[in-house]
């Protein structure tokens, strides 16, 4: 090989290289079916939300043996930030709580169903999922205590915060 053979190939100007489709034989091809068990996103509209429901009364046991030893007993506060109880916002160095700061119900749900509990993150079912926002939103008091969260009923929830931001894509709303 020439200098400038050797100087054209470090410089990536190289000849024809034949590259193998196998590569460097690092995990596996995904299939459909691998990335629908992560496409969980959820939309304030409600799009995406599962199949399944829950009450604030299924909510309150999962929540005492899943989630009260870093929030506390009824949300109001442990290890973790408070879920309830906070006034409303008077500037953004305030006590953010479900109530007086997230703009959607279903936000909460895609939360809840993404990262909690935190040490055992996307381990709750649908269904206790549903259970745990009716919970959450009663302890707020946003619905009743004996209103069923489901596709259909979470998304009409209407947070007091929601005109508190400025809607990125409004034609999704």
């Amino acid at each position: 090989m020439s200098t400038l053979e050797w100087k054209l190939l470090v410089i990536g100007i190289a000849f024809p290289v034949t590259v193998t489709a196998a590569g460097p034989n690092l995990g596996q091809p995904l299939s459909h079916a691998d990335l629908a068990a992560w496409d969980i996103n959820v939309l304030p509209d409600g799009s995406g939300l599962p199949k399944g429901s829950g009450t604030a009364a299924q909510g309150a046991s999962i929540f005492a043996q899943k989630c009260a030893a870093c929030h506390g007993e009824q949300g109001k506060g442990g290890i973790s930030a408070a879920l309830v109880g906070a006034p409303p916002m008077k500037d953004m160095s305030s006590p953010k709580t479900i109530a007086n700061f997230w703009p959607y119900s279903t936000t909460l749900f895609d939360f809840i169903r993404r990262a909690m509990p935190w040490q055992q993150p996307r381990t709750l079912t649908d269904n206790e999922v549903y259970a745990l926002t009716a919970y959450i939103l009663s302890l707020n008091k946003l619905i009743g205590e004996n209103d069923s969260m489901n596709p259909e009923t979470l998304p009409k929830v209407k947070m007091p915060n929601r005109d508190g931001f400025i809607i990125r894509f409004p034609d999704k709303i």
